[in-house]
């Protein structure tokens, strides 16, 4: 066993590995997804079966069956995979499973790279399935192992919500010996057990609530997830702060002027770091030297014993945690119910942040005033403002060939009436100008239902959907299905570059390997889109513009579900699959005419202006060549011919 930094979501992954995890399903998905691939590493020496399924409803219904059998198994997503996961893991919290079944959901405070701020945590609430939560990747590798003997323990499937800066942080851990997974279990058939009828759904829910609302939420309390800690992180015994009425620092008891917090998750790591540098710039102020806090790694179902008991010493009491006031609601129930008498502060009254990701630097900043405010003022004086950093958006790589596809569609459509849907992928920054080619982007797999929409509403709009091939296959399949059957006229651009690009290159069906790395046919788009009777279908590669411009006009001009396929592999994996690159472009000075023509219309990064200038006074174009692909799309732009 060697010490080594271990990433969040290798730790998880090793933690699963060393549960004796036997099947592993998911959808790739940041900032979940090198959860999948670390296990994947391993899988020959532990035998564990590892799969990308089409989407996370897929995922976890591959799992259950798996979990049925008596085997344990782990699927895994980020928050708005969940969505796409609900059905079946709802119908789990009521049915059960035999085998350990861990759902983890990562949760994208910021957002960084999400369309939505949700909280897994009230979704493990909604669906009655208990959650863990952890702090660091060392907790996350412990934690995943306890939620498999739970989840076996009580016959339910149990979710684990790392955050991202959980997820991608690093912490130094053994790195544990791996062994052979856990024998496969049998599946013994048994209708009334597996079989979800009304009848046992009401029976379940009312086993269901007394788990929940009885006996997890004492187990929990005595958890080495939740507990009250100092300011060094040590553990502190909740009877002596249980009756602090008179508390003093001589007495024992934890003195009520002294600050007291709660906290879960990253959370909890940003409040002790700024606690401790509170301590150390203020040596002489008592209050931080007398400092609680109620850490909570399992928000559901809720440590209600313990916490109640901590709150009953404490007249106030500030909450630090991401995305929704979970505890801080917890809490202020709390008071309620068992008629505590102690104030809650938190997202509530705005006294911590409501949306976005906390640091640091925020906490310190909302204790500071809180505990010592004038000396805070002090510090806004002093403090000297940090320049802006450049602005630097997120733009299609120099190359990439979603360029070349919606600038075919962009000037076969000028003038004309349409709709652009987007989708979930690296196409979603067609938005970005100067392309401007992304109307819509709701979901995965809304586009292609989204330009439906439009059309049934206006029948002389041109509407349009985009989506990537590894998106097609997730969810967008029963759209194309939808837009046949309700015959709908659009055209739908399938983006197919051969990879799941956004989220790390994953595989998917139509790139003919596995997860395990195992070659299968490939599964192909046009005869999926001709069996279901889209025509005309039309594969094309986007960097031959005067091909897919054409394409674009005879595919808008079909009656029905038309499609063109835009092929070209995406310029980071083009190397590997043998593509190869023509020489570099370059702009010659005598030529370009400084219309900066290439530039407005393409927006590739590898074109900026030059220090340059013609006779004319014009600034000329360059281009990097070490961003260069040799696409050629900005030749075929230049009106007069000056790259080549």
């Amino acid at each position: 066993m060697s010490r080594q930094m271990i990433m969040g979501n290798q730790a998880i992954a090793l933690g699963a590995l060393k549960a004796g995890v036997n099947l592993v399903a998911g959808y790739p998905g940041t900032p979940s997804s090198e959860i999948i691939e670390f296990i994947s590493k391993y899988n020959k020496k532990t035998g564990t079966y590892v799969e990308w399924s089409v989407n996370e409803k897929a995922a976890v219904e591959v799992a259950a069956g798996a979990s049925y059998a008596g085997s344990r198994t782990l699927v895994t997503m980020k928050q708005v995979g969940l969505n796409v996961a609900s059905d079946p893991v709802m119908c789990l919290s009521y049915v059960g499973v035999k085998g350990g079944m861990v759902i983890v959901s990562a949760d994208d405070p910021g957002p960084i790279s999400s369309q939505t701020e949700q909280d897994t945590r009230n979704f493990a609430q909604y669906s009655k399935i208990p959650c863990f939560d952890p702090s660091t990747p060392l907790e996350a590798y412990e934690m995943v192992q306890e939620a498999f003997e739970l989840s076996e323990k009580y016959n339910t499937p149990v979710l684990l919500r790392p955050t991202t800066r959980v997820d991608h942080a690093y912490e130094s851990m053994d790195f544990p010996e791996l062994s052979p997974c856990r024998a496969a279990g049998e599946f013994i058939k048994d209708s009334k057990r597996w079989v979800i009828f009304p009848r046992s759904s009401y029976n379940n829910h009312i086993r269901i609530f007394e788990r929940n609302e009885s006996i997890l939420p004492q187990e929990f309390s005595d958890s080495k997830w939740n507990k009250v800690v100092d300011l060094g992180g040590e553990s502190l015994p909740l009877a002596a702060a249980a009756d602090a009425s008179s508390a003093t620092p001589s007495s024992g008891a934890h003195p009520r002027n002294a600050p007291v917090f709660a906290a879960g998750g990253i959370s909890y790591c940003y409040l002790m770091e700024a606690l401790e540098i509170l301590r150390n710039e203020n040596p002489d102020n008592k209050a931080f030297q007398d400092v609680e806090v109620l850490k909570i790694g399992t928000p559901y179902p809720f440590p209600s014993p313990m916490a109640a008991k901590f709150m009953k010493a404490h007249d106030e009491i500030t909450v630090f945690e991401e995305l929704d006031p979970v505890i801080e609601d917890a809490l202020i129930h709390l008071c309620g119910t068992e008629k505590i008498d102690c104030s809650i502060h938190g997202k509530h009254d705005r006294t911590v942040p409501e949306a976005g990701e906390l640091s640091v630097e925020i906490v310190k900043d909302i204790i500071e005033k809180m505990v010592c405010p004038a000396a805070s003022d002090d510090a806004v004086e002093k403090s000297v403002e940090a320049p802006a950093l450049p602005v630097r958006p997120p733009v299609l790589c120099a190359g990439c060939p979603h360029r070349g596809s919606f600038y075919a569609v962009k000037q076969a459509m000028k003038g004309k009436k349409t709709a652009y849907c987007g989708d979930i992928g690296c196409y979603t920054l067609g938005n970005a100008m100067p392309l401007d080619m992304t109307d819509t982007c709701l979901c995965m797999g809304a586009d292609i239902t989204m330009a439906q929409g439009f059309y049934h509403n206006e029948k002389d709009r041109h509407c349009f959907s985009f989506i990537g091939d590894s998106t097609f296959f997730a969810s967008g399949i029963t759209g194309v299905v939808n837009a046949v059957y309700n015959q709908s006229k659009q055209t739908i651009c399938i983006l197919d570059n051969s990879t799941t690009a956004m989220t790390g290159h994953q595989p998917h069906p139509g790139t003919g390997v596995t997860m395990m790395g195992e070659f299968v046919e490939k599964i192909s788009i046009p005869k999926i889109l001709e069996a279901i009777g889209v025509n005309p279908i039309i594969e094309v590669d986007p960097f031959d513009q005067e091909k897919s411009v054409a394409a674009v006009k005879e595919a808008t001009e079909a009656p029905g579900v038309s499609a063109i396929i835009f092929k070209s592999p995406c310029i980071s994996i083009a190397g590997k699959l043998g593509y190869r690159f023509p020489g570099t472009k370059n702009v010659d000075n005598e030529k370009c005419i400084g219309c900066r023509k290439c530039i407005n219309e393409l927006g590739c990064p590898a074109l900026s202006l030059s220090t340059k200038t013609n006779s004319k006074g014009k600034q000329l174009v360059e281009i990097d060549r070490t961003l260069c692909t040799g696409c050629g799309l900005c030749a075929g732009v230049c009106p007069v011919k000056a790259i080549g």
